[in-house]
């Protein structure tokens, strides 16, 4: 349900309301009834929601509900509990992929100082993902139907990131993002490395980190029989891709891949997290506190999420005609 004094709880709402009714009953919250109605509430829903594992009525949705005391009454509100409540929630659906008994999770947005108040010190839910379920890495990839990409670093410094970018590093986000593009239908997925300095350091002209580390890292990946060029100039790379070059980009850090992507497919990009011993999808957005609990909040991007999670569960999700 992410924070819920954020969005999550609204744009899960509305969703889920858009799914038929087959489709709803393959899913299962994990969040707080009390919040969850408050957005159903806002959004004049009339949704309803069941113990997980109990009798409902058709087209109410599975709920497994976790306390946790002290949470706001309202929308909006920045609380160290919201963040403690994040935890909780994610901890519960991980355990839920870990046993089988959920086949992936699909996350809403949290808020990164509520969380790290709470004493939870992660970069967000990627790196808290990879500890709960013991995961030695972890790779963001941000798909839309004609951009994808996947980072070799995303939350740290733009510094940090340069200094991550090694051989190593570069050449298992190429393999990662190669095996996942494999499993969703690729037969042999086409994919760009994207350079970290301009124009790939022109030579040494303007550093010589492409030359030192990107090129090796996919010389590496080529010689095992990945379809990859790279290092490519930022500035075209993106550009080619979009308009079919390749089905795959590697950006170096985070605002390198995420800005192309927003631009491009705002309202649709679906994050999810490779590496991990379960599958994970996300909306792209965050916990937009300023329109918490208006009923304004855009739910397409949930459903993209949404529909991206049942495509990997082996199932496809069907929704209502809209209102």
């Amino acid at each position: 349900m992410g924070d819920p004094s954020g969005v999550g709880a609204e744009v899960t709402v509305k969703a889920l309301a858009r799914c038929s009714a087959a489709s709803r009953s393959g899913f299962v919250v994990v969040g707080d009834r009390n919040t969850l109605e408050r957005a159903a509430e806002a959004t004049s829903i009339d949704l309803g929601f069941h113990d997980l594992g109990t009798l409902s009525r058709e087209g109410s949705v599975a709920l497994v509900h976790v306390p946790v005391e002290g949470l706001p009454d309202r929308f909006g509100v920045l609380s160290p509990r919201c963040g403690e409540a994040c935890f909780q929630y994610i901890r519960t659906a991980v355990e839920m992929a870990q046993s089988g008994a959920a086949a992936g999770i699909v996350t809403a947005p949290i808020n990164k100082e509520a969380l790290n108040s709470a004493g939870h010190h992660y970069d967000g839910h990627t790196g808290m993902l990879a500890a709960l379920t013991g995961a030695k890495s972890s790779f963001m990839l941000l798909a839309s139907e004609r951009l994808k990409v996947i980072h070799v670093s995303t939350h740290i410094s733009l510094k940090g990131a340069i200094d991550r970018a090694r051989p190593e590093r570069i050449l298992a986000t190429i393999r990662a993002g190669n095996d996942h593009l494999k499993r969703i239908g690729y037969e042999k997925p086409r994919i760009a490395v994207a350079g970290i300095n301009p124009h790939c350091g022109e030579s040494g002209l303007f550093g010589t980190e492409d030359d030192d580390y990107v090129r090796p890292g996919v010389e590496t990946a080529k010689a095992e029989g990945i379809d990859v060029v790279g290092p490519i100039s930022a500035d075209t790379v993106y550009h080619r891709a979009f308009q079919g070059g390749f089905d795959l980009v590697v950006a170096q850090y985070h605002d390198q891949g995420h800005i192309p992507i927003k631009l491009v497919a705002f309202d649709t990009a679906v994050n999810v997290s490779l590496g991990l011993p379960i599958d994970r999808t996300s909306v792209d957005h965050g916990t937009a506190f300023d329109i918490a609990g208006t009923g304004k909040a855009n739910h397409v991007n949930m459903l993209s999420a949404l529909d991206y999670a049942s495509r990997l569960a082996g199932r496809r999700l069907e929704l209502e005609e809209a209102q």
